[in-house]
């Protein structure tokens, strides 16, 4: 009797180590399962981090392009009077903002003729900006460089653009910031009855919008020419250099203009342009 006691306790006891060691592997099991998943959602939430940081850099470098052809469509649109030019811009991290030339938000702008108080321009215009989190491009604070164009006011080349462009990062933003300088078309020396008359030509784009607005998505940004004005000054007796100043925002440059011996007119020719959606 005693003999089948002892093998029933050891049956019991053989059963209880089987089954610890049935459960031990379903332990490691779960274990590892819940780890992997742990695993691969870490690593799928930093693969989808670096995939959106990657495509608002390639966002960035795309409209990059777009603010280049915009100018373009700007420049010859501001020769064409009730004329209109587009570019395709896709914005989905960023938001762009077109800035109206109103007393709140506006760019100041003047052209003053040194030596002739009476012959001068004072006026408003409107700006571009794209901005973007410094999560997708960070060039440091204080960054600042051109995507096109330079820090003078007035360009002389007639070949050249008046569009500036400037990249800029400040605080948490990178910004592309896109306006207009004022463009020295040169002297035309004209005989009229007799007398010599020096025509000064600047030419002035005064960018403006209906109202502040913000874009994003896939979409064309559209430049109307809504008007072409001349507004001249004098005749006046000609010295024998003149110097103009521009000032826009706290940006300021001047230049020397040579005249013929004779009288000088000044005539600042502005293409006003409507830019929206």
């Amino acid at each position: 009797m005693e003999g089948v006691k002892i093998k029933a306790k050891l049956s019991k006891n053989d059963g209880i180590k089987r089954s610890r060691r049935a459960i031990s592997p379903a332990i490691s099991m779960v274990i590892i399962t819940t780890v992997t998943i742990v695993l691969v959602l870490v690593a799928s939430s930093y693969a989808y981090q670096v995939l959106e940081i990657q495509r608002g850099a390639s966002e960035f470098d795309a409209v990059k392009k777009s603010f280049t052809t915009f100018d373009d469509a700007i420049w010859d649109v501001s020769f064409d009077k009730y004329g209109s030019r587009s570019a395709r811009f896709t914005v989905n991290y960023g938001v762009l903002e077109v800035i109206p030339a109103d007393v709140s938000n506006r760019l100041p702008i003047s052209v003053v003729v040194n030596e002739y108080s009476d012959a001068r321009y004072d006026d408003f215009t409107g700006f571009l900006r794209y901005n973007l989190s410094i999560r997708y491009v960070n060039f440091g604070n204080g960054y600042k460089t051109y995507l096109f164009g330079d820090n003078q006011t007035i360009i002389t080349e007639a070949t050249k653009s008046s569009g500036t462009a400037i990249i800029e990062q400040r605080s948490q933003w990178v910004s592309i910031t896109l306006f207009y300088k004022v463009k020295f078309l040169g002297v035309r020396v004209v005989q009229v009855s007799g007398q010599i008359v020096n025509y000064v030509d600047i030419f002035i784009i005064k960018m403006t919008a209906s109202r502040w607005s913000t874009f994003k998505g896939d979409f064309d940004l559209v430049a109307k020419n809504k008007n072409i004005m001349t507004i001249s000054h004098g005749p006046y007796n000609a010295v024998e250099n003149c110097h103009v100043t521009v000032n826009i925002g706290g940006l300021s440059d001047t230049i020397s203009v040579t005249l013929e011996p004779g009288l000088v007119v000044f005539n600042f020719i502005v293409a006003e342009v409507q830019v929206g959606g």
